[in-house]
């Protein structure tokens, strides 16, 4: 395919992610930094799907009013956007669509985690059960929206294990590997992480919408 894809995000660990699992797609993948882009966007959708079809609704705008404007490099481009987080089935769910901003979005995911592992001090087994989940939009060109979504199930462990991965990652426990997600290697993470898995489910889906134009 011809053309750029525009991931809404600045964070530089999903972008290793993003260009790894995409990069067979033959595009330029560029970060919203990268491609100069910065806006505030208010995510109140009430599910994973909705708040990605905002953040890509709207970058997407953007771009398509920076191409009208005369920046030739914003034509054509394809805004990819994700809302992900953890749900955690012994809290009813959450932290859910404000993974993000559990205990306030300036709190260090090691303090997030902790309270995490500290809530879920009575639950056993498969009391600990808990998902990621990722909703990855894609807005085109011509304004239209398409979505995908991934899951991986596991739980939560007792205490916080591994370098690799960002955010929760220290505390999903994977029991038919027994390691937690942050002690995988990237491509371990990337066959099967929920953000990988909706990312190669978003790139099959623009592969037949687009074919090679």
């Amino acid at each position: 395919m011809n053309g750029r894809i525009l991931f809404a995000t600045s964070n530089e660990g999903k972008m290793r992610e993003v260009r790894m699992i995409l990069a067979d797609l033959g595009m330029e993948v560029l970060s919203m930094k990268e491609a100069g882009i910065s806006a505030e966007i208010v995510e109140d959708g009430t599910t994973f799907e909705e708040n990605a079809c905002i953040k890509a609704t709207a970058i997407g705008r953007l771009c398509r009013e920076k191409a009208l404007a005369g920046e030739t490099s914003f034509e054509g481009t394809i805004v990819l956007a994700d809302d992900s987080g953890l749900e955690v089935d012994f809290l009813g769910g959450e932290p859910g669509i404000y993974s993000a901003r559990y205990m306030g979005e300036d709190t260090s995911y090691e303090v997030k985690n902790q309270a995490i592992i500290d809530r879920l001090s009575e639950a056993k087994g498969e009391e600990r059960s808990a998902r990621f989940v990722c909703a990855i939009a894609a807005a085109l060109p011509d304004g239209e929206v398409l979505t995908a979504r991934g899951t991986i199930e596991g739980r939560i462990g007792h205490e916080a294990a591994g370098e690799g991965g960002f955010g929760y990652d220290p505390i999903f426990y994977l029991p038919e590997r027994g390691l937690t997600t942050a002690q995988l290697s990237a491509g371990e993470k990337n066959e099967i992480s929920h953000r990988g898995r909706a990312l190669r489910a978003i790139k099959e889906t623009l592969k037949r919408k687009l074919g090679d134009k």
